[in-house]
This record gives structure tokens, sequence and C-alpha cells, in this order.
């Protein structure tokens, strides 16, 4: 729940942060912005001294690693909290080395990252075709929707060494890599990111039957790459489109089909197989289907539909 803090980390030296710093201890805790204690996440957002922009931290405990957890045990000490009979119950302490966070760090963060990652009220949008020509569309091109990250992953001008694959055609290819919640340390909670080379298509409201070799090459070729990187099965990966998507440039989420990702419920995520489907039934299938979707009560799309009446 969010919640407003004012912890300050140890002083040290004024300075702004840099990539490439390793700790925390110019960095101060101003709110907590959002708490999940399903998947034991946190959302923070504080400021790095010497700078006035705002930071956001995201924690998040990493699942256990089957192959080391002898060697935690072994050097995990006990606090007992309760013992009855043959049932005990204690607090674990392992290693340091065994008891890492995933740590992201965005900086500076943007009012529409603050927004993103703030606890707040979800409304079910019901969004005809006219609707997006009449309200969403003409949002999607007044925002200033920064996408200039997707477009130097694409150019190789920045996490060249993170790309797991990539098919290099510009009107079918795409490029793979880990998301960004996803250490690579296991693969039950494997997240992998399908970007496409093309800059055309911007969700799958633009999907028709011209894009279907696109979505079966990434289908494809993309499951061939993670099955023989991972040592997966095809019927063990999962593959959806987001609508509406966290960013406009067509992107396809690759996940093993027991993580629980965040994002892949029904109102949603939509399965790459049932899109290629549709659209081999029906050509327009997404330009003229009603599309339910879900959306943040300060999400400036959601202030669109109320000021149009539809919610």
């Amino acid at each position: 729940m969010a919640a407003n803090t004012e912890v300050t980390a140890s002083p040290n030296k004024k300075r702004k942060y840099e990539a490439g710093d390793d700790d925390f201890k110019s960095f101060t805790v101003c709110n907590i912005l959002n708490e999940n204690v399903q998947s034991k996440t946190l959302f923070v957002e504080g400021r790095f001294e010497g700078s006035d922009d705002p930071a956001i931290v995201l924690l998040e405990k990493t699942p256990f690693d089957k192959d080391t957890i002898g060697k935690m045990l072994v050097g995990t000490s006990l606090t007992k909290v309760m013992q009855n009979d043959i049932y005990g119950v204690h607090t674990g302490h392992p290693p340091a080395d065994y008891n890492g966070i995933k740590t992201s760090i965005i900086y500076p963060a943007t009012e529409r990252h603050l927004m993103k990652f703030s606890e707040q009220q979800l409304y079910l949008i019901t969004e005809t075709a006219k609707d997006y020509k009449e309200i969403t569309l003409p949002f999607i091109e007044s925002e200033p929707f920064s996408i200039e990250w997707v477009y130097n992953i694409l150019a190789k001008k920045s996490e060249v060494d993170r790309i797991l694959f990539e098919d290099s055609d510009e009107k079918n290819g795409f490029i793979l890599l880990p998301d960004m919640k996803w250490d690579l340390s296991q693969t039950g909670n494997l997240h992998i990111i399908a970007l496409c080379h093309r800059k055309d298509v911007r969700s799958i409201r633009d999907l028709n039957d011209k894009h279907l070799p696109l979505l079966k090459n990434i289908r494809k070729k993309g499951t061939e790459a993670i099955c023989e990187k991972f040592g997966l099965k095809e019927d063990q990966l999962q593959m959806y489109l987001h609508y509406q998507p966290s960013y406009y440039h067509l992107h396809i989420h690759f996940c093993h089909v027991t993580y629980d990702a965040p994002g892949r419920h029904v109102t949603k995520a939509h399965l790459l197989q049932d899109v290629i489907d549709n659209i081999e039934i029906k050509t327009d299938y997404y330009q003229t289907k009603t599309i339910l979707f879900t959306v943040r009560e300060k999400d400036p799309l959601f202030v669109k539909f109320k000021d149009a009446g539809r919610v």
C-alpha cells in the first residue's frame, strides 16, 4: 500500500547518481509507490544526492535456485518463532550470496513513470472500433511517448550484450532480449520480449493479414531460439501481446507457462496464436473488434474516456 515516508541513507559525499554506481549510500527514500505481497515486489520513489530528479527503484525477491538450495540451507541460521510438537516456525537468515534482491533503477524518472508504478484504482474500459478512432488513436498520436530506448536496442546502440537472438529482416525480423524483470538465473520465471524491427505497428489494433508473416515468424523462430538456448519445450512457452501496451511499438511476450507474470490476465493479454487465428478468420478483426482492457484512474487515457462520457 502506498505511503509517504522519509528515510535517509547513510551520509555520503554529495553527488549525482551515475550508471554503474553500486550502492544506495546517496539515496533518500521519499515515497513507497506500491507493494505487491503476492509477487514480493516493492516500488520506491526517491532522490539521489546532488539531483532534484526523481528516481524509481524496483525491488523484487527472486525465486529460489534449486541447484544451490543445499548450500544455502547449510549456511542459513535460524531464529525460532514458535514450536508446537513436530511443527516449528523460524525466520531463516541465509548467506548474503543467496539473499539477493533483483533491483532495477529508473533515473531520471518522468511523471508517467511515477504514475505507472503508483498504486491506483483500476477501471474496465470497453473500447469499440469507434472509440479507438475517436479517443485512443488521437491520444496515442498526441502524447509524447518516448520509445527512443526501443530504437536504441534495434540499432544496437544499447543493451547489445543482452540480445539473445536476432532476425535482421526489416519487414518480418525481430530481436529477442530478456524482460528487465527477469535475471536469467532460472527458467521458472522466464520472461523474454520480442521487439519487431518495423516501426509502423504500434499495437494489436494495427494488425491485419499483411502482418501474418511477421507474427508467424516471431512465433516460430522465437520459440526455436528460446527452447534451444534454455532447454525448454514448445509447450512450456506462452506467447502474448498486451493491450493497452506499456509502450506503442509492437512487441510480444514469451513467458514460461507456469510463471504468473504481471499483465498475463484476461483483460490485458491476447495470446499470439489467438491473434493469428482471428486475423486469418477476418482480415480486419482488430480494426472492428470491441476490446476490453483495464486502465488506472490517473492514466491520461482513462481521463480521455471519462471526458468523452464512455466511463
